[in-house]
């Protein structure tokens, strides 16, 4: 975990959900490898063949722009697959509970953090998929909204969605909180916003969160 800035007159936490809200590489690998293969499928290419197109236009992006990375809804932009299309795509491919169980600890931690501060999920998922890993998790009574990809129809790094957070928790940009597990997507783009900013390796970091804020 890396703290960068908590704010010093705190109202709100915008929580991503990916590798954030739970510690599973095989699911956060499905999530991005079941459309790339659904990509391929379309494409009439193999899935390797799918995988390192993707592969070459990330490390060509990120050459190109300072090393930043780029989420994969705006990557499929650029082979001509609309934020839309992608969109549909996670809303039946992604299936969480096949992967993700109820986790006590992260109930624990957002029980303590709720009796303090508002909490709201933006993620670059659609709402539904993004909803079904709360269920998964157990926390889904914590978040009463998810800014999804679906609700502003761009992808992080944007600042649409996390303003959106903040407007609809009744909270400036400079009292919120952005906690995340990557720094140029979750991250850089709010801390310019005023907003302060956790870096996470996993939901292990977010279980201690209580003693940290």
């Amino acid at each position: 975990m890396k703290v960068y800035r908590i704010p010093s007159k705190l109202k709100t936490i915008i929580f991503d959900i990916d590798s954030t809200l739970y510690s599973c590489p095989e699911y956060a690998f499905e999530q991005v490898d079941c459309q790339v293969r659904h990509f391929a499928e379309l494409r009439d290419m193999t899935h390797d063949e799918a995988r390192k197109l993707v592969s070459d236009f990330r490390r060509k992006w990120a050459a190109e722009h300072d090393g930043q990375k780029i989420s994969l809804g705006n990557l499929l932009t650029y082979f001509n697959i609309p934020i839309e299309e992608s969109i549909e795509w996670r809303k039946t491919l992604l299936e969480p509970a096949d992967f993700l169980n109820r986790d006590e600890k992260l109930i624990e931690a957002l029980t303590k953090l709720k009796g303090k501060y508002k909490m709201i999920s933006v993620t670059n998922n659609p709402v539904l998929p993004a909803r079904k890993t709360l269920e998964a998790v157990g926390v889904s009574e914590f978040f009463s909204e998810i800014i999804g990809l679906d609700t502003c129809h761009v992808s992080k790094p944007h600042e649409k969605p996390f303003l959106l957070a903040a407007e609809k928790t009744g909270a400036k940009p400079e009292e919120c909180l952005s906690v995340g597990d990557r720094f140029d997507i979750d991250l850089a783009l709010p801390m310019k916003l005023g907003m302060g900013g956790i870096l996470v390796t996993g939901v292990e970091d977010v279980w201690t969160l209580p003693e940290i804020i």
